[in-house]
């Protein structure tokens, strides 16, 4: 695999971490995943929002919703 590649999924890996180490739900951790790696989003029915905070968050690259959704 390419060097990018590599350094592409340690800081996605550094970033789940960080997340199970803030408590973050495993719904918006869910989310947060397929948002970074551009998954497209499961079926509506099947959103929370926690799920949905994630996926945005994850899309942007950043955790600005976590707060609120802890377990």
């Amino acid at each position: 695999s390419s060097a990018a590649s590599d350094v592409y999924k340690r800081q996605y890996f550094d970033k789940v971490t960080e997340l199970e180490k803030m408590n973050a739900s495993d719904q918006y951790i869910l989310g947060w995943q397929e948002g970074y790696q551009d998954a497209p989003e499961v079926e509506e029915q099947r959103v929370t929002d926690a799920y949905q905070a994630g996926y945005e968050d994850g899309k942007n690259n950043n955790f600005d919703n976590v707060e609120k959704f802890k377990d």
